[in-house]
This record gives structure tokens, sequence and C-alpha cells, in this order.
């Protein structure tokens, strides 16, 4: 669907998904403005073309006017085993920030979100490919906060009239040309194995190699991250057609529906690279699901969405040709 050119406010766009989404929001012809405090993302990710406004999302409404047509909220910690020892810096940034943000879209008039939300939110599933009736429940602060700003914004819509779409992702990987995966710590497995190639990182752990799976090792749904990108254009799309109208609160699954596993992720990144990956078989990690795969089936009903990078070979060589891009660069 094509649209005409409007402006949109792409907080935390200085990170992985958001610094992807906004450029291709710019592709498309879009005015945008990021928004980030640079606490994890970087200035360089900021792409070329966009307004960078370095602050916090809780200062949104120093910013945010009648001008903008629509908001992609991105700006959350994400690291799960930091939620846990740090629960606070969730809840203060994820669910506060969200809060205030709310509000500064009330008072400007602003009544289109976006928000990046997660798959972390369903905990250990019941059932796979997860659906999103499926029950929520989360193990860690980190999905706990992402769900309870869905409930924020189901009610902020409800109640105000927003349009917003939530979007659930699972395992995101690849790049978009200069703009890839870049975690301190990393903590994903495809940069990591990456590393191991590039010899930063002597072997890739394998944790448990017993699941009930066809190898034993986890199973996982990995996205192309142009793949989420194109959801989150669709999404907006959705809003300006009203098919997702004022005062709906629409949750989509965005996967592949396919899943990978350890094993089959690691033999990918050696035909891929052509280096070997020595393995290290190490113990289960506690509240590791054997398998996580989603249905994104209320994603191509409702947006009309598909992936059209759906093989693991394609995901595996974007992000291998932006971690070499980076290794050559000395970053």
């Amino acid at each position: 669907m094509t649209t005409a050119a409007k402006k949109y406010l792409v907080t935390g766009g200085a990170g992985y998904v958001g610094s992807v989404v906004a450029a291709h929001l710019l592709e498309r012809g879009h005015r945008v403005a990021v928004l980030d405090d640079l606490s994890t993302g970087f200035a360089e990710a900021v792409p070329a073309g966009a307004e960078f406004i370095e602050g916090r999302v809780q200062d949104a409404a120093r910013w945010l006017d009648g001008s903008y047509d629509g908001v992609l909220h991105f700006a959350a910690f994400s690291q799960v085993g930091e939620s846990v020892v740090r629960p606070e810096k969730y809840w203060e940034n994820n669910v506060g920030g969200t809060m205030v943000l709310l509000a500064a879209m009330r008072s400007a008039g602003v009544r289109k979100l976006v928000f990046s939300s997660t798959a972390a939110a369903y905990g250990e599933p019941e059932t796979v490919p997860i659906t999103e009736t499926a029950p929520t429940a989360p193990t860690s602060p980190y999905g706990a906060s992402k769900l309870a700003v869905d409930h924020m914004i189901g009610g902020e819509c409800a109640a105000h009239g927003l349009a917003a779409v939530s979007l659930r992702y699972f395992n995101v990987a690849g790049a978009h040309g200069a703009l890839g995966e870049r975690h301190e710590p990393e903590s994903h497995l495809i940069p990591l194995v990456l590393q191991v190639a590039l010899g930063r990182r002597e072997a890739i752990s394998v944790y448990g190699e017993d699941y009930p799976t066809p190898d034993g090792t986890c199973v996982r749904d990995y996205i192309h991250v142009a793949d989420l990108a194109e959801a989150h254009l669709l999404a907006l799309d959705a809003m300006t057609a009203d098919t997702v109208p004022a005062g709906e609160h629409l949750i989509c699954n965005l996967g592949n529906g396919n899943g990978f596993s350890v094993r089959e992720v690691v033999e990918t990144v050696r035909k891929v690279t052509g280096h070997p990956i020595p393995e290290i078989t190490a113990p289960r990690r506690p509240g590791d699901p054997a398998v996580l795969v989603a249905s994104a089936e209320a994603a191509r009903e409702r947006l009309g969405w598909t992936p059209s990078r759906p093989d693991l070979a394609d995901v595996v060589a974007d992000a291998w040709a932006f971690a070499r891009l980076r290794e050559e660069e000395g970053a």
C-alpha cells in the first residue's frame, strides 16, 4: 500500500530494530525524528536523513507536537538477565517511560502508535506455534514490563481513542546494509556464533542437547530484521486506512512460522562463512523452553504481512556482511 508522506517520531531509533525501521520509513519517503538517549543505542546508527534528538522518552513532551502523524516506540531496556537483578530499572524505563509517552501523545493529539513488544510476554508456552490468544505468563521482569505496557496501551485505546498495534517479536536477526545487531554484552545466538567465525570467541556454547527436539537442542523462530521493519510500515498503513481504527489495540506476533535448532544455526553459519565453528556442550539454562515458534496468522490477515526472507541462510549472510563491515572498520 502506498501512502502520502507522513511525519513520525521513532523512540529508541538509534538501536538495532529502531534504526532499521527508521531507515525503512525514510526509504518510503516519510519524515523521521529519532529520539534516543544513547544509553544502549549508537549515534552513528541513526539513518541519514533523520532528525536526531538526544533525550529520554520520559521527556518526549518537549518535542512531540501535533505535526507528528504517529509514534513508533522502541525505547526499552531488553536484557532478560539484567532485568532479574535490576527489575526497578525495567519498571522505571519500560513502563514509566511509556506512561509518560502516552500522556505526551494524548496532549499533542498524536493518535497512532506502533509498539515494539515481545514474545517474552508469553513465558513458557503451553502449545506451539504460539498465537496471540495464548496465556501470558512472563518469566522475567523484562517480559512482565512489556506485557504491562501492552495492557497500558489497551486501556489508552479504549479510553482515549488511540489506534495502536503491538508487534510481539520472536528472534530478530540479520542486518539492513550498515545497520545491524550491536549489543554490549551480546546475548543473541547468531551474532555470538559469528564472533567465533571472526576469531573473537574460541567456541560457541550449546546449552543442552537433550531437549525433545530432532537434534536435542532448543528450537527458535528467526525473523529477518528487514521483514520486521516492513511489518511496522504495514501497521502504520493499517491505521492510516482505518483497518485498525481509533480505539483498537491490535496485537500481532511476528515470526517466521518455522523453527531452527541451535545446531542448525551453527551449521548454517559454518556454510555461510566457510569457518569451522567449534562447539562446547554446556548444561541447560534454567527456563529455556524446548521450542518457541510463532503463529503469524494475525499479522498476515490484519496487516497483509508475509516474511519475504524466510531462509535462515539469507538472515545469516546479511548478519555476516554486517559483522565483517564492523571488523573492517575496527569496531
